[in-house]
């Protein structure tokens, strides 16, 4: 027993405790709060997803779970404005370094290109896609993106993928949870490689 108790436990990754920390909110009063300052944050700069708290609070009341969706796509809505201004007036300063460290600039290309071909919908296919949305809200700043079209185009995409959290949690509750802590490492990962094999695949599109 003492050597169990004794056993040297496995180091967590700094995703992981970046992740815990995040998870952590889940069991405050203030978890509302935090789901609105970490979409906020989310949208322009901050790497964990509001996803892992949003999972968490409708875990723990699946009938308030739409509730907590539309705190989370209020956040991210206006982080995304916040991303637009980063990007339309402080890119040099602010939104290159962000773009650099997700190596995003390939991406901004690609993300003109559509919208200079396809208009509103390629912005709707950009904040759809699986590329970080920051780089997204960013790239609608630097090259002037019609501010109505950008903001139509993130609400439609947030909520469907924020409401689809909040409609999974609703009916199915707590279990989903579960299985997202207990394999966790392997669906960081699984996250990783779906995300840069849709950077791939973007290039092709």
């Amino acid at each position: 027993m003492e050597e169990t108790q004794n056993a040297p436990q496995k180091k967590k990754g700094p995703l992981r405790r970046l992740y815990d920390w995040t998870l952590g909110w889940a069991d405050s009063p203030a978890g509302p709060v935090a789901l609105f300052l970490i979409a906020f944050a989310e949208s322009s700069f901050f790497p964990i997803p509001p996803d892992v708290l949003l999972i968490a609070l409708c875990a723990g009341a699946p009938k308030r779970s739409f509730f907590f969706a539309a705190i989370c796509l209020a956040g991210s809505i206006l982080g995304g404005l916040a991303g637009y201004a980063i990007g339309f007036w402080g890119y040099e300063a602010i939104g290159k370094p962000i773009v650099d460290f997700y190596h995003g600039q390939e991406l901004m290309d690609k993300i003109d290109n559509w919208y200079q071909e396809y208009g509103f919908w390629g912005n709707l296919i950009a904040a759809v896609t699986p590329i970080p949305y920051k780089v997204f809200t960013i790239t609608s700043g630097v090259f002037q993106f019609p501010l109505l079209s950008f903001f139509t185009a993130s609400v439609l995409g947030r909520s469907l993928r924020f409401f689809a959290v909040g409609s999974l949690l609703f009916f199915f509750g707590a279990p989903v949870k579960k299985q997202i802590d207990k394999y966790f490492d392997w669906l960081a990962w699984a996250f990783m490689v779906l995300l840069i094999l849709g950077i791939v695949a973007l290039k092709f599109l």
